[in-house]
């Protein structure tokens, strides 16, 4: 199933304070997940609709809509923060 991206605003803002490279990295890679479901993604624990997919250093919590078939990306942190409430 190929996935529709939704980037959130604190996504966005996210995206906007990482380095440029580090910015296209995680874009590519939840592009690349959303259109062949390759990556490393894991449900959290304690949260049962959310999901991280790990881009080396860098965690991105995301969220599944099967009903409209979309991806939001909630969140992108470092992984040192990547958990914490």
């Amino acid at each position: 199933m190929t996935w529709r991206v939704i980037w959130t605003g604190p996504a966005a803002h996210d995206m906007r304070r990482l380095d440029r490279q580090i910015a296209k990295r995680i874009r590519d890679r939840a592009l690349r997940f959303a259109e062949t479901g390759q990556g490393d993604i894991k449900r959290l624990q304690g949260h049962e609709q959310e999901w991280r997919l790990r881009v080396g250093d860098w965690r991105v919590r995301l969220t599944f809509d099967v009903h409209d078939g979309t991806m939001n990306i909630l969140r992108i942190h470092h992984r040192s923060e990547g958990y914490r409430k």
